[in-house]
């Protein structure tokens, strides 16, 4: 079938990856989460680094003591760790660079990377011990409502109520922005295949991520088709020495797509804009509060919808949390959207088949 120009198929068959700066730590008696959780501490357990040895028994210990409360455990378990680190002693501020082992798509990998920052330990037991989730949040297109894709948010699994941007900033000043990053695109993947088919998943990637070839072979390996995936540069893409996205342009004649911001603090000019040609351009909330009763918000969404309309790019409104906002953007003719106001972000299979069914429901005519 073809596609409208500007439009976004609901697929073909494939947060940072920050989220939306909520923290989620495990629900007692979900058998999705506990299944996950369960997965986590198998992976731990298999590890046989020597260095974690001990740690390793202490949970044995603490699954055999407590077998029907997987998530207690290791939120135990990760708290155990994270005092461990703090005990140690402080790192002198030059030291020899460590290795820190990371899986990709076709081979195990060591990457050197500098040793500094306090939360160096935290970020490594997340990368080590596979301490994340992937939640997805519906996009719905407009003016019909049905869902198309969902975006890929991260979650990390403790009880330090930090967000997901938080847990991305430390790393990357941690020099382990990259391999967080790659760990969230690795998790997102996998929660992919429980996704309908019919909808596309939206990643969210650093423009310095998106070059890294490791990216590039994910994907291309990935179980999703092509062009159920859409790629999302995040963070400033002005003044970058390469142009963001390069990595991936061998992956768009398949049908990967690439999306930026237009507004907020991922803003992008209009002139990096045509320079990217990107194929879809999103309205992000600092564009979208407020557009109800502001004539400058509405024009300025106005001219990014024009833009799009010019290089055949579908605009995405998100962070819709009112009927008021919605109205707004369907009346300028914005491609679809996403915010709490249609669906909040779920780790659960379930919710992703249903807002699908939901949709369709709610879009067929009375009587």
């Amino acid at each position: 079938m073809a596609q409208e120009e500007g439009s976004i198929p609901p697929g073909g068959g494939a947060e940072h990856l920050p989220g939306d700066g909520v923290a989620a730590p495990p629900l007692a008696g979900d058998p999705t989460m506990r299944e996950q959780v369960v997965d986590i501490i198998d992976s731990i357990l298999a590890d046989t680094d020597p260095r974690s040895e001990d740690a390793r028994t202490k949970l044995r210990q603490l699954v055999e003591a407590r077998p029907d409360d997987p998530e207690a455990v290791l939120l135990e378990h990760l708290l155990e760790t994270r005092k461990a680190a703090a005990s140690r002693p402080e790192l002198p501020a030059r030291q020899p660079s460590a290795n820190v082992h990371l899986e990709s798509s076709t081979a195990a990998r060591v990457v050197t990377v500098p040793v500094s920052h306090e939360v160096r330990e935290d970020i490594e037991t997340i990368l080590a011990d596979k301490l994340l989730l992937t939640a997805f949040q519906p996009v719905h297109a407009l003016p019909e409502g049905e869902v198309v894709g969902v975006e890929a948010l991260t979650r990390f699994v403790g009880a330090d109520g930090a967000s997901a941007d938080i847990w991305f900033r430390e790393a990357e000043a941690a020099g382990l922005g990259t391999e967080l990053e790659i760990a969230a695109l690795l998790c997102a993947l996998a929660a992919a295949k429980d996704v309908p088919d019919h909808m596309y998943i939206a990643l969210n990637l650093t423009p310095a991520t998106s070059r890294d070839s490791r990216v590039r072979n994910l994907l291309a390996a990935a179980a999703l088709a092509p062009n159920r995936i859409i790629v999302e540069l995040t963070g400033s893409l002005e003044g970058a020495d390469a142009q963001p996205g390069e990595g991936l342009e061998p992956l768009r004649p398949l049908g990967l797509r690439l999306a930026v911001s237009a507004s907020g603090a991922g803003f992008v000019s209009m002139d990096r804009i045509n320079d990217l040609r990107p194929d879809i351009i999103k309205l992000d909330r600092h564009l979208i509060e407020g557009i109800a009763a502001s004539e400058g918000q509405r024009i300025r969404a106005r001219a990014v919808v024009e833009l799009a309309r010019e290089i055949g790019a579908a605009v995405v409104a998100e962070g819709i949390e009112t009927i008021e906002e919605l109205e707004e953007v369907t009346a300028l003719k914005v491609t679809a959207a996403q915010g709490y106001l249609l669906g909040r972000p779920s780790v659960h299979p379930l919710d992703w088949s249903a807002w699908s069914i939901r949709a369709q429901e709610e879009a067929q005519p009375a009587g």
